[in-house]
């Protein structure tokens, strides 16, 4: 579930659509829960698919750690990559805001934390940190930079309006509980990491 101050633009011939904010959406915000109409393919059983979806599931998922593709049912599968991203994925099974967006602002997040399967140059995206590529080991190089970003947009957390708390499973809150008590630390990004 995507978060509610959001819609879908046209950014451009070469780009198509992508997801853009409504409102002002502070850092520390939850952008994105698995809900229960996404769906888990698993990697076993892509080749059961007809040739138009098998495309539409590469183009529109991510892979999860265990490489069994997450399909997203709702307009999050426009969010298009960033080398500097405003929302990223983390362990816990959520996208977060990891700075304010600003309303007009396109969220995007970085392809390198979704198990890409090919590398690919970024068509709009000046990189920040002299990356080219997006790369399918991207998470295993990258995870310790990405980690201190999602930390600290849970330094954030407390006091934010949560729209999609609703959404999120007892583990996950469970989970977010402790950490907030600094009972639990952050799982790494890593966690996410797809290991061919």
């Amino acid at each position: 579930m995507l978060h509610p101050h959001t819609e879908l633009r046209f950014v451009s011939e070469e780009i198509g659509y992508g997801i853009f904010a409504t409102a002002f959406i502070p850092k520390g915000t939850i952008m994105w829960v698995k809900d229960e109409l996404d769906r888990i393919i698993p990697k076993e059983k892509i080749s059961e698919l007809s040739p138009a979806n098998l495309e539409n599931l590469l183009k529109y998922s991510y892979r999860t750690s265990m490489g069994d593709y997450f399909f997203c049912w709702d307009l999050t599968r426009y969010v298009n990559h960033s080398f500097n991203p405003n929302s990223m994925l983390t362990a816990l099974g959520f996208e977060i805001a990891i700075k304010d967006i600003q309303a007009g602002d396109e969220i995007s997040n970085d392809y390198g934390t979704l198990n890409i399967i090919e590398k690919f140059q970024c068509a709009h995206s000046p990189s920040i940190n002299h990356r080219e590529f997006v790369c399918p080991d991207d998470l295993s190089r990258f995870h310790a930079q990405w980690d201190a970003l999602i930390e600290s947009a849970f330094q954030s957390l407390d006091g934010i309006e949560q729209p999609l708390d609703c959404f999120l499973d007892r583990h996950q809150k469970i989970q977010m509980s402790k950490i907030m008590a600094k009972e639990l630390a952050i799982p790494s990004i890593l966690t996410n990491y797809y290991r061919i």
